[in-house]
């Protein structure tokens, strides 16, 4: 049985800006569809001020794919990034795995340095300026 598993992020209306640093960091392109291009009998009860903001977006990089979407306050709000960590995994060796650890780390907070850990590798942890937990590892 073949399987992929993605990560869908929920953001409180900043996920255009969130899947455009994800892919300027990963080095991929982002895909945006708006809650103005859903079909007026969706069902949708989309706030005012929200027609603009994402229903869904992908950043797809270098074969992997990043999900995200902005979700109003009356479909229960996003933005609570907690419990979890998006873990990325740089084959492209050691200098790209510290490229991607730093651009994802830039105006967030390094919780483990990008270095050798006692299991082999390179690997470090951080929370990027949107609130998302990250571990970035390498061979």
């Amino acid at each position: 049985m073949a399987m992929q598993l993605d990560c869908y992020l929920s953001f409180n209306g900043n996920c255009e800006e969130a899947l455009n640093f994800y892919a300027q960091c990963l080095g991929g392109k982002a895909n945006l569809m708006r809650f103005d291009s859903a079909p007026k009998d969706s069902g949708m009860d989309v706030p005012p001020g929200w027609e603009n903001k994402v229903l869904h977006g992908t950043v797809d990089a270098q074969g992997a794919q990043i999900m995200g979407s902005d979700v109003p306050p009356n479909m229960g709000g996003g933005g609570q990034f907690n419990g979890f960590s998006v873990s990325v995994w740089v084959k492209d060796g050691v200098d790209q795995a510290r490229k991607v650890f730093d651009a994802l780390s830039a105006g967030g907070r390094v919780t483990m340095p990008f270095a050798p850990p006692f299991w082999g590798g390179h690997f470090g942890m951080l929370t990027d300026k949107f609130g998302v937990p990250w571990m970035v590892s390498c061979e």
